[in-house]
């Protein structure tokens, strides 16, 4: 017995110096931290001796593999600067190098991803992602023009989630707007696809743009009507040579909306559950942008910088130049329920 009490005595003693070690390894780090020695931020520490710096996981990532599209909204910021698109293996080469640096969720995007091959190039992906590389979700965004039921009955067992842009519910905005080829009804065209994620078991969502044109409008009835999982509502954002600028293909500047005049809106909606807000501030550097070169786009500028192509360097390399917000992506609630195996929805 008195063997056990002096060992337990030597344990609390130790355990006290370790302490008052750590303490004291603190409160020189402080010290140097005063002094300007040393500086640390969240993901990396920098010294006078150099810098180390955490790599950026790249969770969730935005593929836009196309720039081509059938409409013409006014406010694009990702516009088709270029026709050109990946062989499709060569984007499987990447996304298997992405999915291997910690990739979780991608979305495929554009320009409209429905374009390219009449959707089998999308579907291809969606299938390869989900079947092969088993992420934990797929997500696409479209405007839903160019979506068949053939679609869903041959991919859409592999898809999570589908968004479709929709930046209001009177046709006549959608056409102010340009988002809205000849004499398709998008509203229309909205519905029925909603109605097919539900016969073919994928989580809806819908993402609005808030600008000039539909920052007035009153989006309760239809929202809850068509009951989404998400509805994004992004305010309308600058991007140069994309909607801002001389060598832009769109020119935005009419379309942009004050923070005031957004928060209205947000407030008018403040009722619907669904509802994530994205200001300019939340979005321009919280998401991790592929181009259709697979090259990270930098948007800390206020335009597109591009990184070298993740199929030439590697993604840890490409990823140091994307300018990525990783806090503002979590603060944002860009990591949420996104398997729709794990959504529990009543279909």
């Amino acid at each position: 017995m008195y063997v056990v009490v002096i060992c337990i005595k030597l344990l609390l003693q130790a355990c006290i110096d370790k302490a008052g070690e750590i303490s004291r390894w603190l409160m020189r780090l402080v010290a140097l931290r005063k002094c300007g020695l040393i500086e640390w931020r969240l993901g990396r520490v920098t010294s006078s001796g150099g810098t180390q710096e955490r790599s950026v996981v790249p969770t969730s990532v935005n593929y836009h593999f196309t720039r081509q599209c059938n409409y013409k909204c006014g406010f694009c910021f990702h516009t088709a600067k270029s026709s050109f698109v990946l062989p499709l293996e060569e984007a499987k080469r990447g996304l298997k190098l992405l999915k291997a640096a910690g990739m979780e969720k991608i979305n495929f995007s554009g320009g409209e991803p429905f374009l390219v091959n009449r959707g089998e190039f999308l579907g291809k992906l969606v299938q390869y992602c989900k079947r092969e590389l088993k992420l934990a979700s797929v997500s696409v965004v479209s405007n839903g023009s160019r979506i068949t039921e053939k679609w869903f009955k041959n991919y859409g067992k592999d898809l999570d989630i589908l968004a479709i842009s929709c930046d209001s519910f009177e046709e006549d905005t959608n056409r102010l707007i340009g988002r809205g080829q000849g004499t398709k009804n998008h509203i229309e065209n909205l519905l029925k696809v909603r109605n097919w994620c539900k016969d073919y078991q994928v989580a809806f969502k819908i993402n609005s743009v808030i600008n000039r044109f539909n920052v007035h409008e009153d989006m309760n009835e239809q929202i809850r009507m068509i009951n989404p999982i998400r509805w994004k509502v992004f305010q309308c954002l600058l991007i140069e040579g994309e909607n801002a600028g001389e060598e832009a293909l769109r020119h935005a500047e009419t379309f942009v909306i004050s923070s005031k005049d957004f928060q209205r809106f947000l407030d008018r909606h403040k009722e619907i559950k669904c509802l994530v807000p994205e200001s300019n501030e939340k979005m321009r550097d919280s998401y991790l942008i592929l181009d259709e070169y697979m090259r990270f786009l930098d948007c800390t500028q206020g335009r597109k910088d591009p990184s070298k192509s993740i199929l030439d360097v590697g993604v840890e390399n490409a990823i140091k130049f994307s300018g990525f917000d990783e806090k503002m992506f979590f603060k944002r609630g860009g990591k949420y329920t996104w398997s729709k195996a794990d959504m529990r929805l009543e279909w």
